[in-house]
């Protein structure tokens, strides 16, 4: 893998010095470009995925780029793929010791290594179940990606079970991600690969000169979060940022990338809202719309649970700071919390399985396997 200066018109960085790979961290994306700031980018905001427009386009989720002393926001957006069968690795923030380096994303056969970093919509922290390629045609996973299957019929419906919620937006560092890459990883990075095309160089230059953008003026929570096409940031289809994001401090502890692993969510509040699954089609209208129903009542049901849980962790604090209790006492009941919130997500995960698994639609009324998966 070769690394070079990536010219300000792509990259979009304001660039004090290159820096070299750590040795903890071997596999990087395309190019390294490291800012002399030790202050980590903002957590990434949450939002809806626009519709897919059309066939044969890859989503690229949104991140956070620097210039001119400040983090911006270049929104999400569905790419065309450069060429049939290439895909997407997400360019992603690595703390190398002494300041931050961005990774740069690529188009390539495989899917490399982005950090760890949950971007959502298929990229999870490791590889990306939103499609796949067959025979020269990309089909995309309705419970994943956001798809009108009026207009595109190669699709596929496979659940992808995703129990790490966090939304910090680096690898390293305090408080980052630790992750290191897999063999598959590495081979991917050592593969062909094309920079990011005009179109999403244009789409992040875009985003720069938008004041809006910028972590200064919307505190995190950027007013145009992701676009349905690169540049197309005042047409509809646009989304905005669901909730504010919490801005990091510092990040100088050593890296530890010894594994794909995050920081679970400590309280309720700190999960994203709920993603609605793929809407029913088994053919018929009628049943379609009682599995809507359960869908829903679902939801609202589980809602429901963590506003509750939520509660009694805040009675808890209110309880601590009453009997003034020390770090220690405050720390167990943190990780008391911890444990409550992901038993929750455990246990909500296990109920949209099995309500999923119980709407599938009987075996003769499935699509062709030729048109409905690959």
């Amino acid at each position: 893998m070769r690394n070079r200066i990536i010219p300000s018109a792509r990259s979009l960085l304001f660039v004090f010095v290159v820096l070299a790979v750590p040795v903890a961290a071997p596999v990087v994306s395309f190019a390294q470009v490291s800012v002399s700031i030790t202050v980590g980018p903002p957590e990434l905001p949450v939002y809806d995925q626009p519709v897919c427009p059309g066939d044969s386009y890859i989503w690229t989720p949104g991140y956070w780029a620097w210039a001119d002393g400040d983090y911006y926001w270049v929104p999400g957006t569905w790419v065309e793929a450069p060429e049939v069968g290439f895909l997407w690795t997400p360019g992603y923030w690595g703390w190398g010791g002494s300041s931050f380096i961005f990774n740069e994303g690529y188009w390539g056969p495989q899917v490399g290594f982005y950090g760890g970093i949950n971007y959502g919509y298929g990229y999870f922290g490791q590889g990306f179940q939103g499609g796949r390629w067959d025979n020269g045609h990309f089909f995309y996973n309705r419970s994943v990606s956001n798809v009108d299957v009026t207009v595109i019929h190669n699709t596929y419906n496979t659940t992808v079970v995703n129990n790490t919620v966090t939304r910090v937006s680096y690898s390293g560092g305090t408080g980052g991600i630790n992750a290191r890459p897999t063999p598959e990883e590495e081979v991917a990075a050592q593969g062909r690969h094309i920079p990011p095309v005009a179109a999403q160089t244009e789409h992040a230059q875009t985003a720069r000169s938008n004041p809006q953008l910028r972590v200064s003026v919307n505190h995190g929570q950027p007013p145009i979060a992701a676009t349905p096409k690169p540049g197309a940031f005042s047409e509809g289809g646009v989304v905005p940022a669901k909730g504010a994001s919490a801005i990091h401090t510092s990040a100088a502890a050593p890296v530890n990338n010894s594994s794909h692993t995050v920081t679970p969510a400590v309280h309720p509040n700190d999960l994203p809202p709920f993603g609605h699954p793929a809407a029913p089609n088994t053919g018929n209208p009628k049943l379609d719309q009682q599995y809507q129903q359960q869908q829903e009542k679902l939801l609202a049901q589980q809602q429901q649970e963590r506003q509750k849980l939520q509660q009694k962790q805040d009675q808890d604090h209110q309880k601590v700071a009453q009997q003034n209790a020390d770090a220690a006492a405050k720390q167990k009941l943190e990780q008391q919390h911890q444990q409550q919130t992901q038993q929750l997500v455990q246990k909500h995960t296990q109920q949209q399985q099995k309500l999923q698994a119980k709407q599938q639609p009987p075996r003769q009324n499935q699509p062709d396997a030729r048109k409905e998966k690959p």
